[in-house]
C-alpha cells in the first residue's frame, strides 16, 4: 500500500566550492598555473594584477520595486563587493620577490612530435604516392618505445579499408625494412631482437660485434636468460669474447623511442611544488607558486555594479546577475586558490617536522615511518585531504628533488622490536644486493638471511615484493660472467 510522509535527514554533500578546493589541492605546480590561466580567460570578472582600491561612493543598498518587479537585496549583494571595510587578504598581497631571488621558471620550447620527427626523414627517400602513404601509415602506427606491435596482415586490411590502398603483405614488409633504417637506430621493430639486431648491424663491424649478431640470431634465448655456460659451448668461445660480445649488446638501446627525448627536441620537466632549505638546523618550507600571477576581483565589474546603484534601471536586472555570478565566480575561486596555499603549506610543514631528522642530514636511513593519518591528525583535515596533496608533487630539498609519497611508509619490527621504516628496509635490501658476487647472485631466500643478520627478520616472500618495487631482477638475471 503506497503511503505518503514527510521524513527529516541529515546528508552529508560537498559544495561546488568544496569540490573546486579538492581538484585544486590535488594539482601539481604546471597544471595549477594552467588552471589559473585557464579561469582567468573563462572568467572575464578574475583578473591578473594587483589591488587598487575603489572608493564606495554611495550609499548602503537599498532594495527598489518597479512595475511591480523587485531585485532583492540577498541576492544581488553589492555592497560585499564594492565595501573597502574589510579588503580581503588576497588584494593586500604583494609578489615580495627580490630580483636577486633564483627564478625558478623554467623555459619550455615547443618541439615537434616522434612521429613528426619520423615523417620528416621520409623527404630524402624517393616514395611512389602509395609508398608514402604506407609508410606513414607504419609511422602513426609505431609506439612510443619505437615499435611497430600490429601484425603486418592487420595493418594490409586497415590500408585497404581506411585509406582505401590496396597492397600486399611483401610491400608493406619492404617499406617497413625502408623505416627501419630512419633514426633512432632500430626505429620501426617488432620485438626486442629485431630491434637490437637492426643497431648492431648499423655499426661498423668487428670481430665482438659479429659474435653478438650470431649470439642475438641463433642464441637469444640463451642471452635474454643469462644462460652463459650454454652460450660457451654452442659457439666455442671463450669467456673474454663472449664479455666483449655481450658488452656490445648491452650498450644497444632497448627501446629506441626513447632516443628520442636525448635529443632534447622533448623534454618533461619535473617541476617541484614545495622547496626546503636547511639553515642553522632551521627547516625552511615554501611554496613553488613564483610562476603563479596575483588574482584579483576586476574594478571595471565593480564599477558596474556602482553604475547599477545610480540607475536602478529594472532593464539590467539581466546584466547584473550575471555579474554578480562571475563575481562570486571570481571571489570563490581566490578563495579556494587561498585554501590550496595554506593547505598545501601546513601538510608540508607538518611532513617536514616530521621528518625533521632527514632533512637535517639527508640520511634515508633517518626517515621514520609516516602514513597519512599520520600527518592528517597533526593538521586536523581528513586522510583523503593529505592524500591529495601527497598525490604526483614534487619536493625540492637540498639532497635533491624527491617526490612527495616516497616520505610515506609502512614500519615493521627490527629484532629489538623498534619501528623501522619499510624505505630504510629496501636501503639496505639494495645495497646488499649491490655488493652481493654477480657470478653467483643472492637468491630471495638467501637476501632474506642476510637482512635478518642484519637485524631485520623479514620473509622470502616480502623480500621479493621489495626487490620487484626496487626494479630489481631475480637472480638468474643478476648473473655477470
Amino acid at each position: 500500500m503506497l503511503k505518503q510522509g514527510l521524513y527529516q535527514k541529515l546528508q552529508q554533500k560537498l559544495t561546488p566550492q568544496q569540490i573546486q578546493l579538492m581538484k585544486l589541492i590535488q594539482l601539481p605546480t604546471i597544471e595549477f598555473e594552467q588552471r589559473l590561466k585557464q579561469e582567468i580567460e573563462e572568467n572575464p570578472a578574475l583578473e591578473e594584477g594587483k589591488y587598487e582600491e575603489i572608493k564606495d561612493e554611495f550609499d548602503n543598498q537599498q532594495d527598489y520595486e518597479d512595475d511591480n518587479e523587485i531585485i532583492e537585496a540577498p541576492d544581488i549583494n553589492i555592497d560585499e563587493y564594492l565595501s573597502d571595510d574589510e579588503i580581503p587578504e588576497y588584494r593586500l598581497r604583494a609578489n615580495n620577490y627580490s630580483s636577486d631571488d633564483e627564478e625558478k621558471r623554467v623555459p619550455y620550447a615547443q618541439g615537434e612530435s616522434f612521429t613528426q620527427y619520423l615523417k620528416s626523414q621520409l623527404s630524402a627517400f624517393p616514395l611512389s604516392e602509395t609508398r608514402r602513404k604506407i609508410a606513414e601509415f607504419l609511422i602513426g602506427s609505431i609506439n612510443d618505445n619505437g615499435y611497430l606491435r600490429r601484425d603486418i596482415i592487420e595493418i594490409v586490411d586497415d590500408l585497404a579499408f581506411t585509406h582505401n590502398v590496396m597492397t600486399t603483405e611483401d610491400e608493406v614488409e619492404k617499406v617497413l625494412k625502408l623505416i627501419q633504417e630512419l633514426d633512432p637506430p632500430g626505429v620501426g621493430a617488432r620485438n626486442l631482437k629485431e630491434t637490437l639486431l637492426i643497431q648492431l648491424r648499423r655499426k661498423k663491424t668487428n670481430k665482438a660485434r659479429e659474435l653478438a649478431v650470431k649470439i642475438l640470431e641463433t642464441g637469444f634465448d640463451y642471452f635474454i636468460n643469462k644462460k652463459y655456460k650454454k652460450l660457451l659451448s654452442k659457439f666455442e668461445i671463450t669467456e673474454s669474447q663472449l664479455k666483449e660480445a655481450i658488452a656490445e649488446i648491452t650498450k644497444l638501446n632497448p627501446k629506441p623511442g626513447n632516443a628520442f627525448n636525448s635529443t632534447g627536441s622533448y623534454v618533461e620537466h619535473v617541476i617541484p611544488d614545495f622547496i626546503i632549505n636547511v639553515e642553522d638546523d632551521n627547516i625552511e618550507v615554501s611554496l613553488n607558486a613564483k610562476n603563479a600571477p596575483e588574482l584579483r576581483v576586476s574594478p571595471a565589474y565593480s564599477e558596474m555594479l556602482k553604475g547599477y546603484k545610480e540607475t536602478k534601471d529594472k532593464k539590467n536586472k539581466e546584466a547584473v546577475m550575471f555579474i554578480k555570478q562571475k563575481l562570486d565566480s571570481a571571489k570563490w575561486f581566490i578563495d579556494a586558490v587561498n585554501q590550496r596555499r595554506d593547505t598545501l603549506l601546513r601538510t608540508m610543514q607538518s611532513i617536514a617536522e616530521y621528518q625533521k631528522e632527514y632533512f637535517l642530514t639527508g640520511d634515508e636511513r633517518k626517515i621514520k615511518p609516516m602514513i597519512l593519518k599520520d600527518i592528517a591528525e597533526r593538521i586536523g583535515m581528513d586522510i583523503s585531504t593529505v592524500s591529495r596533496v601527497a598525490n604526483s608533487k614534487y619536493v625540492q630539498t637540498p639532497y635533491g628533488v624527491k617526490l612527495l609519497k616516497e616520505f610515506f611508509s609502512e614500519s615493521m619490527k627490527d629484532a629489538q622490536g623498534e619501528d623501522v621504516s619499510t624505505i630504510k628496509i629496501k636501503n639496505i635490501l639494495k645495497t646488499v644486493v649491490e655488493n652481493e658476487n654477480k657470478r653467483k647472485p643472492l637468491t630471495d631466500e638467501q637476501l632474506a638471511k642476510a637482512l635478518k643478520e642484519k637485524g631485520f627478520p623479514i620473509a622470502r616472500r616480502t623480500i621479493a615484493k621489495y626487490r620487484e618495487q626496487l626494479g630489481i631482477p631475480v637472480a638468474r638475471l643478476r648473473k655477470e660472467i
